[in-house]
């Protein structure tokens, strides 16, 4: 009798797996912001918080690659540091997973509102802080005068952030890309694609090793973001991307409420 329980306790498990990373699909497709869905999913089905936050980053890696490839010819043109890029991706990427195999549970939870806070503020101004930075660099050379060097060391912290947590990641990228002084916007796009691919890979690699991937249930929510994201690509033309991105805004906001008072409250 407890082994049906504990086999319908899975299935259950599985569809709410499936049905999750159906919708970051989807959200990912048409507006961004899936790993809001997937993460807090993977904890409800009984993942602890940092296996879910290194599942999490297991389950978009495809997401990534897939649209890397589809922009490859945007990131050949704009290929000028891409390389000393890639570099700091793989390097930071997988230094921010050490990081986090570091952390117990424990404290991860109470690490969590914070980064979802963050998360959602960039989900919610990275538009219009890619817009100022672009009023503030057009014409200029404000990121050559900057420095290499502390150029580099903000890409570092960047990437050193997505590999310990995913989200958000992709809105970052693009204002660090506006600052660098990247101005084609497929371009951006193409190799804000390419280092979360490279950040995503490295850091997958690490998680694994140390064992904090539950692949069973990240394969689940894959496979749901996979098929979602095809689904919304070719249904995008009937929402509003503008009404979508207010949906994630509200439902990850009131998520990060319920993560500060399931901390702090």
């Amino acid at each position: 009798m407890r082994a049906l329980s504990d086999q319908k306790d899975n299935i259950l498990d599985w569809i709410i797996l499936f049905f999750a990373g159906l919708g970051a699909g989807a959200l990912n497709a048409l507006a961004g912001g899936g790993s809001f869905v997937i993460f807090p999913a993977l904890m409800l089905v009984g993942v602890p918080p940092v296996a879910a936050n290194a599942t999490n980053t297991f389950a978009c890696l495809p997401g990534y690659a897939s649209g890397a490839i589809g922009f490859y010819d945007a990131i050949m043109a704009n290929r000028q540091r891409l390389v000393l890029y890639s570099i700091i991706a793989l390097v930071a990427g997988y230094l921010g997973a050490e990081a986090l195999l570091l952390v117990s549970d424990a404290q991860f939870s109470t690490i969590v509102p914070w980064l979802m806070l963050f998360a959602v503020l960039a989900f919610s101004f990275g538009g219009q802080l890619n817009s100022y930075l672009v009023s503030r660099s057009s014409g200029s050379k404000r990121a050559a005068r900057a420095g290499a060097i502390g150029t580099a060391v903000l890409l570092t912290a960047i990437c050193f952030y997505g590999g310990f947590f995913n989200a958000g990641l992709g809105i970052i990228l693009l204002a660090f890309l506006v600052l660098a002084g990247y101005k084609d916007i497929n371009g951006m796009n193409g190799i804000k694609l390419w280092l979360s691919t490279l950040v995503a890979l490295t850091a997958v690699i690490r998680l694994a090793i140390g064992g904090s991937i539950y692949w069973l249930e990240g394969s689940v929510a894959l496979v749901g973001a996979t098929i979602g994201g095809y689904l919304a690509a070719r249904l995008s033309y009937l929402i509003p991307s503008i009404y979508v991105r207010r949906f994630v805004i509200i439902y990850a906001l009131g998520l990060t409420i319920y993560f500060f008072w399931k901390v702090y409250g």
